[in-house]
């Protein structure tokens, strides 16, 4: 029996990240949460259709929301379809919880979400408890990737820089 040579290629679901966190914020800790979704809302976030930019994480009576987090509704959705902004459940064990309240509860920390991607077929979400950065952090940092930047360049060869 032949095989059949015109199947697609399972295509990955995109991870969707908040590239501005790491240059907002410190990331002093991470967790990965489930986050609790419709089913108009996964189709989307498998299309690609959904943004962190904006979004961040609270304690609420011992649960972990998320508030802002826009997900474009899905076009193939009824009147099913979900409202873009709402506050979205994350599902953390009850021990994490309380060890991230303990630390949000010090001055300067908030849950930043991260990165939103699939993982076993379940939405995932990574959230970081981070700290705002100062403006001479954050051009430290850029002075250290340029650096690094330009000596990788360097010992590739491709670029010549005279240190």
């Amino acid at each position: 029996m032949a095989k059949k040579t015109d199947q697609k290629p399972k295509s990955t679901p995109p991870k969707i990240e908040n590239r501005k966190a790491r240059h907002e914020y410190q990331i002093e800790d991470t967790y990965e949460a489930g986050i609790a979704l419709k089913g108009t809302e996964v189709k989307s976030i498998r299309a690609g259709k959904a943004s962190l930019h904006e979004a961040y994480a609270y304690i609420n009576r011992g649960e972990v929301w998320i508030k802002n987090m826009y997900i474009k509704p899905y076009e193939f959705g009824s009147y099913h379809n979900h409202q873009e902004r709402r506050d979205r459940k994350l599902l953390l064990k009850r021990k994490e919880i309380q060890e991230i309240d303990k630390k949000i509860n010090q001055k300067g920390f908030t849950l930043i979400p991260l990165k939103l991607y699939f993982k076993g077929g379940n939405a995932k979400i990574l959230i970081g408890l981070a700290r705002g950065k100062k403006m001479y952090d954050k051009r430290e940092d850029i002075k250290e990737k340029d650096v690094k930047r330009e000596l990788d360049r360097k010992i590739k060869g491709s670029y010549s820089v005279n240190l």
